[in-house]
């Protein structure tokens, strides 16, 4: 068992990115190391499954009971959310523009009154850390102090107008990868046995993935951090690549707030480190 102690740390690693900073790390491996545990109890060779498989997915089913233990929301009001998450981000992709509330409702089969009440619960499953915000003073004095100023608002549109066109422009299998692991929040394993390679060559792909949106925005915002490529056929294709992000849209569009919103893809670490 202590062979495959590095699988817990790289379970929790996987998930903290996409959890708030709050949650205690510590916590979320310590669930993780009773997973384990599980795991060489219960673990059967002639079932035909490695015990690394076997363990990573009772790891990740702790982490992930610890987590809703400690989430104020009900696992249906988290669905709900989910739902509505991803028929805004399918809306916005059809539509080019972010849907308004009658046409989210439409999409999800539900009345007016039913996505505020979704919207309703939602809401209130929020919780804020007060003990994580990196404040000076009392905090009363700085959760909803100022403004960003108008020039700030108008680079974050267009940063994030980019962000989506450089994903749009991905080829087609990185842009699975982003699309499955920061927007449907699929595990590695899933996506590996999609496109028929291994776990690790899926987290190879998102870095490269991720390397190439951080390109892609530079080069149309600060050309200056985009790196020179190692040979010639590789520039051709980058610059292709950037060209078509550059063609995405207009600069109308890049500007427009509501064109602007990643109502999940900006929820990711990763990524919203790039935008």
């Amino acid at each position: 068992m202590r062979s495959h102690l590095p699988l817990v740390n790289y379970m929790v690693s996987e998930i903290a990115g996409r959890i708030p900073r709050h949650v205690c790390r510590t916590d979320l491996v310590s669930a993780g190391m009773a997973g384990l545990a599980q795991a060489a109890k219960s673990y059967q060779p002639d079932r035909g499954v490695t015990f690394q498989r076997f363990a990573s997915s009772r790891i990740r089913g702790a982490i992930l009971d610890e987590l809703r233990a400690r989430d104020w929301a009900s696992r249906s009001v988290r669905a709900k959310a989910r739902d509505l998450a991803q028929t805004t981000d399918q809306l916005t992709a059809r539509l080019g523009r972010q849907p308004s509330a009658a046409e989210v409702a439409t999409a999800m089969g539900a009345s007016s009154e039913e996505l505020d009440a979704i919207n309703t619960d939602v809401y209130r499953a929020l919780v804020l850390n007060l003990d994580a915000l990196p404040v000076e003073g009392k905090g009363e004095e700085n959760l909803f102090s100022g403004t960003s100023a108008p020039d700030e608002d108008v680079l974050d549109n267009e940063k994030r107008a980019y962000l989506v066109a450089a994903v749009d422009n991905l080829p087609e299998r990185l842009r699975r990868v982003v699309v499955g692991y920061f927007f449907e929040e699929l595990p590695m394993q899933v996506l590996a046995e999609e496109l028929g390679v291994t776990d690790s060559r899926i987290s190879q792909m998102r870095a490269e993935a991720l390397v190439l949106l951080r390109d892609a925005i530079n080069a149309q915002l600060d050309p200056d951090l985009v790196p020179d490529e190692p040979s010639e056929r590789v520039a051709k294709r980058r610059y292709a690549y950037y060209a078509a992000v550059a063609a995405h849209d207009d600069y109308r569009r890049r500007l427009d707030p509501a064109a602007g919103q990643l109502s999940r893809l900006a929820k990711s670490n990763d990524l919203a480190a790039l935008a």
